[in-house]
C-alpha cells in the first residue's frame, strides 16, 4: 500500500530520455505498474501530444499530452485524444517556444491540469506571470542529458519559492532519479533529489525564504531528508515529477522505509 503523501507522485515518462523506451513498450510497462501493488505511486503516461493517435491501449488509460511546439499545438492534439480509443487526457504540459506570443496561452482552454514550463531565460518572469493570470500550474525542468540542463540549488530554489508566492503548484521532469542531492558517478552531474525538493516546496509554502529552500536542496544525507518526510503531515504541495524510470523512485522509498515493501 502507497502512503496518501506519496500516491500519483511519479508521472510516467518512459519514452522520454534517458529512458527512451519505444510508445508500445512504455505502454504495456505501465499497464503492468497500474495492476500492481505500487499503482497509486503512479501518476498518468506522458506522451507527446503528436503521438497520441499512436496509442495502441486495450484498456482505459490516464495520460498527460507534452506540447513542446506550443499552446496552439493543444486543441487538435486534444480533438485527436478524443477520438483515440482508451486514452482519457488529465493534464497537458505546454511549452513556449521562444518567439511564440506568450498571449498564445489564452487559447488552452480545457477544464484539466495545465501545466506551463517556465524557461530559464529572461522570459521566465513574464510566463510566470501569465501561469498565474490564467490559473495554470508550473512545470520545472530538473535536469535533462547535459550538465547545463541541471539548475543549480539556488536556482530552482527561486523557482520554488516564486510558485508557492504566487500559490502555483508545480513538477518537475527530468534529473530527479534519486532520494537525495548526489553525483551521478557515470557523468559527473550533479543531481537534485526528489525528497529535498518534496521538503523545499513544503518549506516554501510555509514562507521559508530562497536561501533557506536552497539549503535544503543542497542537502546529500538521504537518512536526514527520509526522517524530515516522515514527520510531514497533510497533503504534498509539490504535484508530481516525470520520470523515465519508475523503479528507481520506487526503490529509494522502499528502501528508506517511506514506503512498505512492494
Amino acid at each position: 500500500m502507497i502512503p496518501p503523501f506519496f500516491r500519483r507522485l511519479c508521472d510516467d515518462d518512459a519514452t522520454f530520455p534517458p529512458g527512451n523506451a519505444p510508445l508500445d513498450v512504455a505502454v504495456a510497462q505501465h499497464l503492468e505498474y497500474r495492476a500492481s501493488t505500487f499503482a497509486d505511486l503512479v501518476g498518468p503516461l506522458v506522451v507527446p501530444i503528436d503521438r497520441v493517435t499512436e496509442l495502441d491501449l486495450g484498456a482505459r488509460m490516464q495520460v498527460s499530452l507534452t506540447a513542446s511546439q506550443g499552446p496552439e499545438t493543444v486543441e487538435a492534439g486534444l480533438r485527436a485524444a478524443d477520438r483515440t480509443a482508451g486514452v482519457t487526457v488529465v493534464a497537458i504540459e505546454v511549452t513556449v517556444p521562444d518567439g511564440i506570443d506568450i498571449d498564445a496561452l489564452r487559447t488552452i482552454t480545457q477544464d484539466i491540469d495545465i501545466y506551463v514550463e517556465i524557461p530559464r531565460d529572461s522570459r521566465r518572469d513574464d510566463i510566470f506571470d501569465a501561469v498565474d493570470e490564467f490559473g495554470y500550474r508550473a512545470k520545472f525542468r530538473a535536469g535533462g542529458i547535459t550538465a547545463d540542463l541541471y539548475p543549480s540549488e539556488q536556482e530552482l530554489a527561486s523557482e520554488i519559492y516564486e510558485a508557492a508566492q504566487r500559490e502555483i503548484h508545480f513538477k518537475a521532469t527530468a534529473g530527479l532519479h534519486h532520494a537525495a542531492r548526489n553525483t551521478d558517478p557515470n557523468n559527473g552531474f550533479e543531481q537534485h533529489g526528489f525528497l529535498n525538493v518534496i521538503l523545499a516546496a513544503e518549506a516554501a509554502h510555509s514562507g521559508a525564504r530562497v536561501g533557506e529552500l536552497e539549503k535544503i536542496l543542497s542537502i546529500r544525507d538521504e537518512e536526514i531528508l527520509a526522517g524530515i518526510v516522515a514527520g510531514v503531515e497533510g497533503e504534498r504541495a509539490f504535484a508530481s515529477f516525470g520520470t523515465s524510470r519508475i523503479r528507481e523512485p520506487l526503490d529509494d522509498l522502499v528502501r528508506l522505509g517511506l514506503i512498505p515493501p512492494q
